[in-house]
């Protein structure tokens, strides 16, 4: 077992537990210190509770020392986003705009589950207000920091999580994706991310972005994810348009032959610029499936450019969510979410959906393309990190350069990143791994076969001090 007692896995915890040779106190004491060691430098907290974090391990320790244990993740750190409902501790979406009193006197489904579970909550992960941009900073909690580079950004708007995953400050992590919001930070931060088909977790409060969003895990492995989404699938009946439970334990079937897979490889999906060192990388991850014994075929073209359309459906989502925001609200907000807002007041309806309908066409036409092929890859992001003081690279709107993740949010189908190399000055860049509507399970297997040959976890970045993790 590692002196770092932060490095270990999930999986690897639970054996420990189980055998009585680590204790779930130290293990939660342990994760406490990482997370107040890692916050003055990276900001990725904006709750810790490190009272309740043990008080929950003692009674995970008590469960363990009886033999009876609740789930594969009883007594594992965990950490939440901003925007998850969370009794007890208050719940602001990233705003300063809602107020820190409360009352706070409901758990959402995915926190539910995870308590049911006997997961240590140990805090909540910082956003952008409302999620509402994909990097992580805001007038309520300032700017939160790359692991791999501090003058950097990690992405967002689950940054925060991307950064306590990536400095082992909790190993469970939950983010939310309705745009990329997984996929960018796990990218930028070098940690696996995983955003579920859309209702296989269930949500609540209801938003008007429902249909877009997902809960998902953001992890330092693969195994550790899928345990995870063991955990946040269990149903919820205040979620009437979630999936209909399968009862898949995702952790315990992990394998599967990579030579039965077609696979296409898509470089920019006919749409994108990618960054040449970006491009090199992803090129070289593609390869790796081939090696597997996979059967890959470039692609070049698969859709026309998503971003306009995500911006149509955003206005209209935004009218209605900020309806009631008047002036004095939208002033003290971030200057350009606030803009945002402002410009989708007298959105049209018969454009939004019209938007809704061509979000239809192309959820058919991805359906029609997984007939041929089981997976699509590419790269997550266009671009490597960027600087933290900006909201988007320059000559870049503000999400061309997350075309690529974009577009399946509105066909709600699972995608994952995966690290897949470092650029030239050390930054990570992540493999996006996409597959049919309701196929999380190949997504995972793939993403998990990936590591198997191109093994990330043991890359970490400095922490304060200089010292490696």
């Amino acid at each position: 077992m590692t002196s770092d007692l932060t490095l270990l896995t999930a999986a690897e915890q639970v054996v420990a537990f189980r055998k009585r040779s680590l204790s779930t106190v130290e293990m939660a004491q342990a994760m406490l210190d990482r997370v107040d060691r890692i916050q003055p430098a990276f900001n990725a907290f904006c709750v810790i509770d490190a009272e309740g974090a043990l008080v929950s391990a003692e009674a995970s320790e008590r469960r363990y020392a009886e033999g009876s244990p609740l789930s594969p993740i009883d007594g594992v750190s965990t950490t939440l986003k901003d925007l998850v409902l969370t009794k007890g501790w208050p719940t602001r979406r990233g705003s300063i705009t809602i107020p820190e009193a409360g009352p706070w006197t409901e758990d959402g489904p995915a926190t539910a589950r995870l308590r049911e579970a006997g997961a240590v909550l140990v805090g909540k992960t910082t956003t952008p207000e409302f999620a509402f941009k994909p990097v992580t900073s805001s007038p309520l909690t300032g700017i939160t920091r790359n692991p791999w580079n501090r003058d950097l950004t990690p992405g967002g708007s689950s940054g925060g999580a991307g950064v306590a995953a990536a400095t082992s400050a909790g190993t469970l992590h939950l983010g939310t994706d309705a745009g990329g919001s997984i996929r960018i930070p796990s990218s930028f931060s070098g940690v696996f991310g995983f955003k579920p088909s859309g209702g296989r977790v269930p949500t609540y409060p209801p938003t008007p972005l429902a249909s877009m969003v997902s809960f998902g895990p953001m992890t330092r492995t693969v195994e550790d994810a899928a345990r995870m989404l063991t955990i946040l699938s269990r149903p919820d009946i205040r979620d009437v348009t979630a999936l209909a439970h399968d009862c898949t334990t995702y952790h315990e079937e992990l394998d599967s032959d990579p030579r039965a897979w077609r696979i296409a490889f898509s470089p920019d999906f006919g749409c994108a610029t990618v960054a040449p060192e970006v491009a090199v990388l992803v090129a070289q991850a593609a390869q790796a499936f081939a090696e597997l014994g996979a059967s890959v075929h470039q692609v070049d073209h698969i859709m026309d450019d998503p971003e306009p359309l995500m911006t149509r459906l955003r206005r209209g989502f935004a009218a209605y969510a900020f309806r009631h925001f008047d002036e004095a609200k939208l002033a003290i907000m971030d200057p350009a979410i606030a803009e945002e807002i402002r410009s989708s007041f007298g959105a049209d309806l018969n454009d939004h959906f019209d938007a809704e309908m061509a979000r239809t066409a192309l959820m058919r036409q991805m359906a029609e393309f997984h007939q041929t092929y089981d997976l699509l890859i590419s790269p997550t992001l266009t671009v490597p990190p960027f600087s933290a003081e900006i909201d988007r690279p320059q000559g870049e709107t503000r999400y061309s350069w997350t075309k690529l993740c974009i577009p399946f949010n509105l066909t709600r189908q699972p995608a994952a990143s995966v690290p897949c190399g470092f650029t030239d000055a050390g930054l990570p860049v992540g493999l996006q791994i996409v597959g049919p509507y309701g196929a999380d399970l190949a997504v995972l297997q793939a993403a998990r076969a990936f590591e198997t040959i191109r093994p990330w976890a043991d890359s970490h970045p400095d922490l304060p001090g200089g010292d490696q993790t």
